[in-house]
Parts: structure tokens; C-alpha cells; sequence
């Protein structure tokens, strides 16, 4: 393949929390104008040649009534769109909990797929929460457990908003990505939260998963969003980007294209997402 024809094109979107509310003044977030901002985004991108559109997660900031509102937009798409979910897709009526990932259409809360070659990784970085374990007392309780030791510890991640994965799904990524390495595939990981470098928005096991993630040579980046400023970092070989979020300011939007190349990945931003050219 030339080093001047991409291996695959998609698009990425992050955090639009659509919702009919009032803008929040303290931190510039303007809800209602996210339909208006995905529509303009998706009109973008459908001149493009792409594999598919992600969202990264928060596709709503609340109420599941407000899932019928933004996802016609994406259904008018001649991409297939794909999405996870994030903490504020959660944020609905305890009855619809159950139903989030189908919503969405996820084959599974996660899961892999591959394009043009490259396995993608879908993680579920809500897997382990205070919002989406509301239904089931024990996983409650032991999610609070796990809140606690950590805010003992003083862990800067350790907030309600944020959330952890179980052994069972670390073990599931490690066997994937074993697969895939010895398959001889280029690997993206994504999820909503971010792992690398350390903060205080942070999946709560970010530093044992973006090490494994960083400890196989073909996992060439992981994608997320939840960190609405944006974040870039370098861990082993794998690039760990951070997308801007959709939803701050009034009228500048956010999204790319990320266009991977055998030797460098290719983010091209719109509006207030960063340019950037990353070597592999």
C-alpha cells in the first residue's frame, strides 16, 4: 500500500449531550445547539469517502426520550454509524437502563470489528459505574466499594462521573488484542474515557489498561472523548488521542477524520478538534 493512499478514512464524533436544556454558563456547554452541530457534521462527512462514523459516547447529556430526537440524524447518514456509550447516555429513567447499548445499536456492550485489515476494539468503560449498575443492588453496592477505596486513596479520577471495567472484560481485551497480534493486525481501541496520560476525568483502571493496551506493538492508538478540552499523549507505540467535545460553545462545532496510513495516522479537525500528524 503507498504511504500515499490511506488504509481506511472514518469519521469521529464526541460528546454532542443533546438535550432541550438551557446552556450552562460555567462551562460554556450548550446543549440544545448539539442537533444543529451533528447535523452540520454529518452534512460534512457525507462528501467524504469513509468506512464508518463513531460517535465516542455522550450522544445525550439526559432523558432517553432525547435518543429519538439526535439519532434520525444519524440514520439519513449514507455511513454506517456506530457508537458507545457515556456516562450521560445513562443519566435516563431506571427502566430504560437496560436498553442503552440496544438503542445505540451495539451488537454487545463490548466488542471487536474489523475494516480494510484494522481490528477495531470497542470497550465499555461504563461497565462499572454508580449510573448504569442503579437496577441491580449488588453490582451497586460493589461499584460504591470500588468508589470508595479509590477516593481513599486520593485517586484523582475518583469521581461518580467516571467508572471502571471488571477483570472479565480486562481478560476479553487481552485475548483480542493477543488475537490480533497474532493475526498480524493493525489494532484501534476505543472507548469513552480516557487512559493515558493520567487525570482526573480517567476511566478508574486507566493505568492498568492503557499498559496493556501499550504493551502490544500493533495497537497503533486508543480513541476517546469524556475530557471535553482534549488530550494527546504517547504511551509505548500507541497513540492516545483525546477528541474535543461537541457540545462546548456556542457555535463552534467539533469533529475530524482520522485517515490511518502504514506509517502515521492522519487527524484532520474541524472547527475546534486539532490537526495532527502522528508517525507509527
Amino acid at each position: 500500500m503507498s504511504r500515499l493512499i490511506p488504509l481506511i478514512r472514518f469519521g469521529v464524533l464526541a460528546d454532542p449531550q443533546y438535550a432541550p436544556l438551557p446552556f450552562n454558563a460555567a462551562s460554556d456547554r450548550h446543549y440544545s445547539a448539539s442537533l444543529d452541530k451533528v447535523a452540520a457534521a454529518l452534512a460534512r462527512l457525507e462528501h467524504e469517502d469513509l468506512a464508518f462514523v463513531v460517535t465516542l459516547g455522550d450522544l445525550i447529556d439526559r432523558g432517553f426520550e432525547n435518543f429519538e430526537k439526535i439519532l434520525p440524524l444519524f440514520a439519513a447518514s449514507r455511513h454506517e454509524c456506530l457508537f458507545l456509550p457515556g456516562n450521560h447516555d445513562f443519566l435516563v429513567a431506571n427502566e430504560h437502563l437496560p436498553h442503552i447499548h440496544a438503542v445505540l445499536g451495539m451488537p454487545a456492550p463490548y466488542h471487536h470489528f474489523a475494516r480494510n485489515g484494522i481490528r477495531f476494539v470497542i470497550i465499555d468503560g461504563c461497565e462499572e459505574s454508580v449510573f448504569a449498575t442503579v437496577g441491580n443492588a449488588d453490582r451497586h453496592a460493589h461499584v460504591r466499594r470500588r468508589l470508595a477505596g479509590l477516593e481513599a486513596k486520593g485517586a484523582v479520577n475518583a469521581k461518580d462521573w467516571n467508572a471502571g471495567i471488571s477483570a472479565t472484560q480486562f481478560e476479553w481485551i487481552r485475548d483480542v488484542l493477543d488475537r490480533a497480534s497474532w493475526d498480524g493486525e493493525k489494532v484501534v481501541v476505543m472507548g469513552h474515557y480516557p487512559l493515558y496520560p493520567d487525570g482526573d476525568h480517567n476511566l478508574w483502571d486507566s493505568a492498568e489498561v492503557a499498559a496493556l493496551i501499550a504493551s502490544y506493538s500493533n495497537v497503533i492508538a486508543y480513541l476517546n472523548g469524556h475530557q471535553h478540552r482534549g488530550n494527546l499523549g504517547q504511551l509505548g507505540k500507541t497513540w492516545f488521542v483525546n477528541f474535543k467535545g461537541m457540545v462546548d460553545t456556542r457555535d463552534e462545532n467539533a469533529f475530524a477524520i482520522v485517515e490511518i496510513y502504514e506509517d502515521r495516522i492522519e487527524i484532520l479537525g474541524y472547527g475546534r478538534e486539532d490537526s495532527r500528524s502522528l508517525q507509527l
